[in-house]
């Protein structure tokens, strides 16, 4: 099937701010802040972001060394959720592969079905202003985590909207416009700050500093403000000073009041920068998940993610990994170990969904890695793809048969080590398939019922300006409900 679809064919909580104290005031070169004390911090939102502690030392007192381990509990006990509030007993749960931008636009309806969801997002984009981001500081990139993250928090109150305005803003594009207002943001003085508490803003301006502090700290590297995300630049400096990509997703949903049940999981947690490549029918290596996706030749600053009129690639693509990002041979490939937290919730969820999206950069970078394919496998539950509604560079000639080959191989790892490839039916990933009504691309139910996928379920769709044919989302979440209370028949 892989031949005739993609071949060649064309610690406890309370720790963490015990390094928030009366003690907390810190400078660098352009900007001071002063953080209040004590660090019981019980905002308007609907839970505190922390909880007290007696313990008492200076936010800063390990830099430029950086926080001590102490501070990294949050990669093994919080999973970017807090409090002792567990999910409602009637909710179903559910673990959604996804990207950082097709799915968003269900996430708000999904709320209405159950806030019990994993969201497994990849961490190897390396377009718009992640990429200066990751080009100047390094690390992994932030911005799928940032955009997820800020669909899920709390809208309920005036404070939670004006924290996501804050924390959704970019900035303009020209540079030195973008590079003053900035300054304005940092330094408290700018009208996104209109309705924030003191204890929410200063939370938020200690990151935004410290982000800007990391800037001037690699004078060498000339850093553009140009279009950048203020989300991502706080996601960046929760990261760099504690160390931990666990805990700067952690510290976002709290202050963005994100429901506790609801997890934002990057598949792989590391703190590491990621590059993704990918390997063509007629072999040709890419490197780089926009150069796959979306290459351009102007600024990555000004890349369209929602758009489809990129060029075709020269050949279809046949799997995606992961490359090196040092040394002498970059065209190395290597093997991240997945965030444990993944394998966790993979094992115990009502339901696993493989999003829309872009299915070789959004989607794959997450099934690839060893572990995902085997416990999948194993599952009897609802296992449903949602089908994109309109083909893109890396789909184009595509049916549906092809997205579940597809699917299947990077779950198999077919093409990758041999001595690590898995040899499991597509009926063992994949069980549903819900269609866009009207979409563009062709559902071959013949070759699907070879493939054992039986139950293919149409659901009524919207026109997207951007990219064409999207799924309804109240009409996408009923049917995820239906998937829910139905009777589960395969493997």
């Amino acid at each position: 099937m892989a031949d005739s679809c993609l071949g060649p064919s064309s610690s406890k909580p309370t720790t963490l701010f015990s390094q928030l104290s009366s003690h907390t005031s810190w400078t660098c070169p352009s900007f001071s802040l002063s953080l209040p004390s004590p660090c019981n911090f019980s905002f308007t939102a609907k839970k505190p972001l922390f909880f007290s502690s007696s313990s008492s030392s200076s936010l800063m007192s390990s830099i430029p060394n950086g926080p001590s381990n102490s501070t990294r509990f949050i990669a093994q006990n919080s999973h970017c959720s807090s409090g002792s509030s567990s999910p409602r007993n009637n909710q179903p749960s559910l673990l959604v592969f996804s990207g950082g931008t097709a799915f968003n636009g269900v996430v708000e309806e999904l709320k209405k079905l159950t806030t019990c969801v994993a969201h497994v997002l990849p961490v190897s984009d390396d377009g718009g202003s992640t990429a200066e981001i990751v080009r100047v500081l390094g690390g992994p990139a932030v911005g799928d985590i940032r955009s997820r993250c800020l669909r899920l928090s709390d809208q309920s109150t005036s404070e939670a909207l004006a924290v996501r305005t804050l924390l959704g803003y970019r900035l303009p594009l020209e540079a030195q416009v973008a590079k003053s207002e900035w300054y304005d943001i940092v330094e408290g003085q700018h009208p996104l700050w209109k309705g924030v508490s003191k204890p929410y803003r200063e939370t938020i301006r200690a990151f935004l500093v410290y982000f800007q502090d990391q800037i001037l700290r690699h004078a060498d590297e000339l850093f553009s403000f140009s279009n950048g995300s203020i989300g991502n630049f706080f996601f960046a400096g929760a990261r760099i000073f504690f160390r931990s990509l666990d805990a700067a997703i952690f510290l976002f949903s709290r202050v963005s009041d994100i429901p506790t049940d609801s997890l934002v999981l990057p598949v792989i947690s590391t703190n590491d920068r990621l590059t993704l490549g990918c390997e063509l029918w007629d072999g040709t290596i890419i490197r780089g998940q926009n150069e796959i996706s979306h290459p351009s030749k102007c600024s990555v600053q000004t890349i369209d993610k929602g758009s489809s009129s990129a060029s075709a690639l020269p050949a279809r693509i046949k799997r995606v990994f992961y490359m090196s990002s040092e040394g002498c041979n970059l065209l190395h490939e290597v093997f991240p170990s997945v965030n444990p937290t993944v394998f966790e919730k993979l094992q115990s969820v009502d339901c696993i969904v493989f999003a829309m999206g872009s299915l070789f950069t959004s989607i794959c970078p997450s099934l690839v890695l060893r572990g995902i394919g085997e416990i999948i496998s194993s599952r009897w539950c609802p296992k449903v793809l949602l089908l994109n509604g309109t083909p893109d560079r890396e789909t184009s000639g595509f049916t549906a048969s092809c997205f579940v080959t597809a699917i299947t191989d990077a779950l198999n790892r077919t093409y990758g080590d041999p001595e690590n490839c898995l040899k499991n039916t597509p009926n063992q990933y994949i069980n549903t398939i819900l269609v866009p009504k009207d979409g563009q691309i062709p559902v071959d139910v013949e070759v699907l019922t070879a493939q054992g996928i039986f139950h293919v379920v149409t659901v009524d769709s919207i026109p997207d300006p951007k990219v064409g044919v999207i799924f309804d989302p109240e009409s996408l979440i009923e049917a995820l409900s239906n998937l829910l209370h139905a009777p589960i028949h395969v493997k």
